[in-house]
């Protein structure tokens, strides 16, 4: 005789339940890419005339070389059109960008260039994982070392040591990108930092301009937790995180991943929640196998 009420429909409701929970453990921490966020961007005063169209044509066809270069490369510069109407441009990606986000990011500049700055002699727009730059043939040129933007976080911790920690760190970072051919991260003592240097830029010039940025950043944002600091042949970004540095997308420069040089923490944690979330599923294991037996101990009784 049957009991009237039966044990698939329940042991099917667990199962999902238990397939859920596996989602959400599996599941990234953060899904949104923000290399693609606008940081600054730069446009001459000047503007081209243009009545016949050969600086559209160049500066559409300069665009267009440079985002199918990003497919396979991370820096490249390259020149078009001929006399007055040379155009120099250039792409760079961050360092840790794979090649599809690499194109991801860069593929957004020529509209943004367009839109932002429209026909004029230069223009730099710069995202979070990557920027694009022309000039017209005969722009004045200006310094590497010049600061282009900078950004400075609100909170403060004079005070408690941080300044001595992130100015090593920093001394860190300064070697650091030198011997790693222009890019570099790395996470001293809970400061997490990133440095870029142009693609083009000798380890020499690349080194004076990541310590003139560091000065920059000593000075304009004092004790502040956080700074980007971007002139115009390098720039940097640092972060400082009191209860460790977290473990997020390579993809998002403001959420750091851990480097060989850190503390150690981020391995620990990264265990603490592996085990948390395995003794969570054997939890849910063991709830459905138990169920599953009360139901089949409850057929069998009818």
């Amino acid at each position: 005789m049957g009991c009237g009420f039966s044990s698939k429909p329940f042991f099917l409701f667990l199962s999902f339940l238990v397939f859920s929970s596996l989602l959400q453990l599996y599941s990234p921490v953060e899904s949104a890419l923000d290399y693609t966020t606008l940081v600054y961007k730069g446009c001459a005063k000047q503007s081209f005339s243009d009545p016949a169209g050969v600086y559209s044509q160049a500066l559409s066809t300069l665009f267009q070389t440079l985002v199918s270069q990003s497919m396979k490369v991370k820096f490249y510069k390259t020149t078009t059109g001929t006399g007055q109407t040379t155009i120099t441009g250039l792409f760079q990606c961050r360092g840790d960008l794979s090649n599809g986000d690499c194109y991801n990011c860069a593929s957004r500049l020529p509209t943004l260039a367009d839109k932002f700055c429209g026909k004029t002699l230069a223009s730099r727009i710069q995202l979070y994982g990557c920027y694009m730059l022309y000039e017209v043939a005969g722009f004045a040129q200006i310094s590497g070392m010049e600061m282009l933007f900078k950004t400075c976080g609100a909170t403060n911790v004079a005070g408690t040591g941080f300044e001595e920690r992130r100015d090593t760190a920093f001394s860190v970072l300064e070697s650091g990108v030198v011997s790693n051919n222009g890019f570099y991260t790395t996470n001293y003592q809970f400061v997490y930092l990133l440095g870029q240097c142009e693609g083009d830029v000798g380890a020499t010039d690349c080194g004076e301009c990541v310590k003139s940025a560091v000065q920059r950043a000593q000075v304009e944002c004092g004790s502040s937790i956080s700074g980007q600091i971007y002139l115009h042949k390098c720039f940097i970004s640092y972060n400082y995180y009191p209860n460790g540095v977290p473990r997020r997308s390579s993809s998002s420069s403001s959420y750091p991943h851990s480097s060989s040089s850190g503390t150690g923490q981020n391995t620990g944690r990264t265990v603490a929640i592996i085990l948390g979330g395995a003794a969570s599923v054997g939890f849910l294991v063991i709830l459905l196998m138990f169920a599953r037996n009360v139901m089949k101990k409850k057929h069998d009784d009818y």
